[in-house]
């Protein structure tokens, strides 16, 4: 999926995400918004990972969520 196409899946996403971190906000999702880079940050402030925790946790879940995954 590229990113455009996830921007556009976002909102279909957004509760996926939110059962898995619980932490995170509908103001993190709404920033974040279907950018890798963000929900990475976001995962890191409200959870206290370190980045590759983060990018750890996030790969695992995309794995898990196959029609999330974009375009690298």
């Amino acid at each position: 999926m590229n990113e455009d196409t996830l921007k556009g899946n976002w909102k279909q996403f957004t509760g996926k995400i939110k059962e898995q971190w619980g932490k995170l906000t509908d103001d993190d999702l709404d920033v974040a918004a279907g950018k890798r880079d963000q929900l990475l940050g976001r995962l890191q402030e409200r959870h206290g990972l370190a980045k590759d925790a983060a990018e750890k946790e996030l790969k695992d879940w995309e794995g898990r969520n196959p029609d999330f995954r974009y375009d690298r």
